[in-house]
């Protein structure tokens, strides 16, 4: 196979594979063990720009930052490539959690999009819940699709 081909599957194997992690860690740590960080993110009170949840960041660019590293400094070139997938997901998580989600800088406010319309109404779902052991759609990227069924018909209103 060709390496520009199996480095492109690589990527994007490991962005898809991001967001089944991401599911999983805002699920079972997020709301679990490290409810401690993350809570502060669904009962915001104090109205300051960081919060405890930020601290995730630097957690879940660990493994794409050390990926990065020994792919380009050792004999193990696929790393590199899973590290890019996950440092790309990173981005693309910021970008649609904390700006267009959570309008932590005032962008992206409006959209005709069905799907960017989905994920938000799916995100307001799980944050009208409170308590550590409560919720519902715990990915970003993939919700139900019922979210996709009440966007498109709201817009056809």
């Amino acid at each position: 196979m060709n390496p520009w081909i199996a480095n492109t599957l690589i990527v994007i194997a490991s962005f898809v594979g991001m967001e089944c992690m991401a599911w999983l860690a805002h699920k079972y740590l997020m709301h679990g063990a490290l409810w401690s960080l993350h809570h502060d993110h669904h009962q915001r009170d104090d109205g300051d720009f960081f919060e405890k949840n930020d601290y995730f960041f630097v957690i879940f660019a660990t493994p794409g930052i050390t990926c990065l590293l020994l792919g380009l400094n050792t004999e193990a070139t696929y790393l590199f490539y899973i590290g890019l997938g996950i440092t790309i997901y990173g981005f693309t998580y910021f970008l649609v959690h904390d700006i267009f989600i959570h309008q932590r800088f005032k962008m992206f406010r409006n959209t005709d999009s069905v799907y960017l319309k989905a994920i938000r109404r799916a995100h307001k779902m799980h944050h009208k819940h409170l308590g550590k052991h409560q919720g519902e759609c715990f990915g970003m990227l993939w919700v139900p699709l019922k979210y996709f069924r009440e966007a498109r018909n709201s817009m056809s209103k």
